[in-house]
């Protein structure tokens, strides 16, 4: 025994065996150790310190005497600086637009609190204006086609060209400017881009109408008389250069919104820390500390229910430690002495005392949230579509509308001006950007709304554009190919014992536990129709099992170590026991009164659907490969049955993210499926991330597909649906090209040295929206596509 001197008792209210608080006052377990006594929260801790009081006695107060030097803290990173999705090697101290593409840029860092965008405010107040004064500009407009134009009657043509000036300016000064901006810098950069053509179709439709309208007041025969419409006033395109900017807007607060949920799979991984810790002193007392505090060599306390605030050793007590959000895997780990626990973990009923050996950005779930932030920084070949097709397009286009401007100017007939002018605007107003931005985000925003009702959540192009090229298929175990919740599959009862005497007397024992296992139990004993007795004197053993008394005997339920402690021989069963656990399932020995009774078989069945899902992948040529944390035995049982040969088993948390990186080494196309935590950075990783809508919101969040009744069937329709999106796309893109490969050389003049007929540019504008209308009438085609 050791002696007062070196050991001090541990402070009263302090329970020397699990570290909580307990108020000596009231404490039903006591005992006195060495003159000191001792209070304790239950009669198991007081059992434990009996066993062996030195060691309590040390742990509590010697562990301290040589704790290590407080290291320097990590630098932390801020979300002070600001990059571009498309170009990460932008990098701006504060929000802006990019100089290469015009994107607005976003936080390199992302935090756990949710801060306002400030671009998304912005255009949000942008579009609003523009809508407000876009609608009545577009009514006036458009006015003549009423019957009887009543509108033309009741106001004077120059009152209504006036009114239609004093609504479109604040749209194209003030809602526009931003675009005019981004445009500017690409011609100064040298990147042609989206906002090229955008500032460009906005501002020459503006720019005309206000001179037409000023040299149509100034001097009435500027214009040929072919020209003037009613009113003596020539094509005004106000109305057109408010819609195009407040279409503009509505696509940049869309995109705004969509880019802004990306960061959400980070902001999850991030909640999952908790943000204080229990730090033990050196005198034994508790004191609260921010997480960022937390240095290596520090003790913690975790108590039950609680999350585990970094990556620690367990120095003191035992529990179950609940990893599902980390690893996707229903069954809580039991942690004892020496075992080591991750952050972000939950403790379950023990209280646990940890010494903290990775903190900081060294922490598992810290580098999981890096993982998936490096990830999601990558973008899809089609979101710089638009980009390339600008760089080559733009110039042209302007190059055309110099040209015709100079060849009427030096050719044409007089009034040159009047007719290089309007000949060089209908043919910018006829190559406007419209229909060529439009050809892919509809197509997406159809295809998407079509997977939604096939049970597909798409969350970015990418995924949808690559998703039929996939060739392997990386498929997580549990929650995937499984149900991700455990049953009872198998009851073998011993000689003396009958199946529903043996359910029923386990049940009455589980169903005062709340691990899964008991779970599984008690749900299999409630769907046979069995009578679930009451038991009484309820104790459970950590990592072992748990025992009552149940119609006056004693019964225990719990692994082989349980049985041994019990002294109960469990020969008789250890053959069947060897073959269940062959098969993959959880064996649980019950025994009454000392006599082993029979045991109990739990295992995670496969969905019933899986069968079929997979058959229809490998069939369209997608090879499947399962990988799983679960032991190799376990994985192989389920390989068989499904028919998958293609095995990584034993994989840790970190090591599927890694596993992503060696298939596309090898030259394919890869999809990750999975529905834990840990699958995370491998979803984000993989070319296409399937997450189960029945899994964590993280896996959902990191993934660019989502299937919401965790049904892997729907990844079928959904490679059909991508295909099917695809061509659409490109369909899209042909007609768009096609209306300005026709309508460019027209409202340039080509045919009035033949037949001296020219492109009206109200003609232009009309061609300009069919455009328009014909790509989004194709996008809608796809609600309806055969799959």
């Amino acid at each position: 025994m050791m002696q007062d001197t070196a050991a001090p008792p541990a402070p009263l209210g302090l329970d020397p065996v699990c570290g909580m608080r307990v108020d000596p006052a009231t404490a039903k377990h006591r005992y006195a150790h060495d003159g000191h006594e001792h209070a304790f929260c239950s009669a198991g801790c007081r059992t434990k310190f009996l066993a062996d009081p030195s060691r309590y006695e040390a742990q509590e107060h010697g562990a301290h005497a040589h704790a290590p030097a407080e290291p320097p803290r990590p630098k932390v990173e801020t979300a002070a600086e600001w990059t571009c999705p498309m170009h990460p090697e932008i990098r701006r101290s504060g929000p802006g637009a990019c100089p290469i593409c015009g994107m607005a840029l976003e936080p390199r860092i992302v935090t756990a609190e949710t801060t306002e965008n400030p671009e998304l405010g912005d255009m949000s107040r942008r579009l609003a204006v523009s809508a407000s004064l876009s609608v009545p500009l577009f009514l006036v407009a458009m006015s003549d086609l009423v019957p009887g134009a009543p509108l033309q009657h009741a106001l004077p043509p120059i009152a209504l060209a006036l009114g239609q000036l004093a609504l479109a300016t604040p749209v194209v000064l003030w809602a526009a400017a931003p675009f005019f901006v981004r445009g500017w810098a690409s011609l100064v950069n040298r990147r042609l881009n989206m906002f090229t053509l955008i500032a460009l179709g906005v501002g020459v439709a503006f720019v005309y109408s206000a001179v037409a309208l000023v040299l149509a007041l100034a001097m009435p025969s500027a214009f040929p008389a072919q020209y003037l419409g009613h009113g003596g006033l020539p094509p005004l395109y106000f109305e057109a250069a408010a819609v195009i900017t407040t279409l503009v807007l509505v696509g940049q607060v869309l995109e705004l919104r969509a880019r802004s949920q990306t960061s959400g799979a980070i902001r999850a991984l991030l909640n999952l820390a908790p943000k204080t810790a229990r730090k033990i002193a050196d005198d034994g007392t508790d004191a609260d500390i921010a997480v960022d505090a937390i240095a290596l060599g520090d003790r913690l306390r975790v108590r039950p229910g609680e999350r585990v605030p970094c990556d620690a050793r367990v120095v003191e007590g035992d529990s179950s430690v609940d990893e599902s959000m980390l690893t996707g895997e229903s069954m809580p780990v039991s942690k004892t002495i020496g075992a080591k626990v991750t952050g972000g973990t939950i403790n379950g009923t023990g209280a646990l005392v940890i010494e903290a050996d990775r903190v900081g950005a060294d922490t598992t779930l810290a580098q999981i949230v890096r993982m998936v932030g490096e990830a999601q920084r990558t973008r899809a070949p089609i979101d710089r579509l638009a980009d390339r097709v600008s760089s080559w397009f733009v110039p042209i286009v302007i190059a055309v509308a110099v040209l015709t401007f100079v060849l009427w100017m030096v050719f044409g007939p007089e009034p040159r001006f009047t007719y290089a002018l309007v000949n060089a605007v209908a043919v910018l107003i006829i190559a406007c950007p419209c229909a060529l931005g439009l050809a892919t985000p509809m197509s997406i925003m159809v295809g998407t709304g079509r997977g939604a009702t096939l049970g597909v959540l798409i969350r970015n192009a990418e995924a949808l554009e690559v998703l039929a090229k996939v060739d392997v298929l990386l498929v997580d175990k549990t929650g995937t190919l499984t149900e991700g919740k455990p049953e009872l599959v198998a009851v073998e009862p011993a000689a003396t014992t009958n199946a529903d005497e043996l359910i029923a007397a386990a049940a009455a024992v589980e169903a005062h536990s709340e691990h899964p296992l008991a779970a599984a139990v008690v749900r299999g004993a409630t769907s046979r129709g069995l009578a679930v007795p009451k038991s009484e004197s309820f104790a459970s053993i950590t990592g072992q099992g748990a025992s009552a008394v149940v119609n006056g005997r004693r019964v225990a339920v719990g692994n082989a170590a349980l049985m041994n402690a019990l002294g109960v021989d469990v020969a008789a069963l250890d053959e069947k026991a060897t073959t269940l656990r062959a098969e993959g399932r959880t064996v649980m020995f019950v025994a009454f009164d000392q006599r082993v009774a029979g045991l109990l078989a739990v295992a995670d069945p496969i969905k019933t659907t899986t069968p079929e899902a997979l058959h229809s992948l490998r069939d369209d040529g997608v090879r499947v490969v399962m990988v799983t944390g679960d032991a190799r035995a376990t994985a192989e049982s389920v390989g068989r049955a499904l028919g998958v040969t293609d095995i990584e088993a034993g994989v840790q948390p970190d090591g599927k993210s890694a596993i992503v990186d060696r298939w596309r080494a090898a030259g394919h196309i890869v999809a990750m499926a999975g529905d834990g935590v840990n699958d995370a950075p491998a979803l984000a990783k993989a070319h296409v991330g399937v997450a189960m809508g029945t899994g964590t919101d993280v896996a959902m969040e990191s993934a660019g597909v989502t299937l919401v009744r965790g049904d892997l069937r729907a990844l079928a329709r959904a490679r059909s649906l991508s295909r099917a999106t695809m061509r659409n796309i490109r369909q899209n893109l042909f007609f768009a090209f096609v209306y300005n490969a026709l309508g460019v050389p027209l409202a340039a003049g080509v045919l009035y040295p033949l037949t001296g007929w020219l492109l009206d540019p109200m003609v232009a504008s009309a061609a300009m929206s069919l455009s328009s209308v014909s790509v989004i009438a194709n996008a809608l085609r796809l609600r309806s596509t055969r799959l």
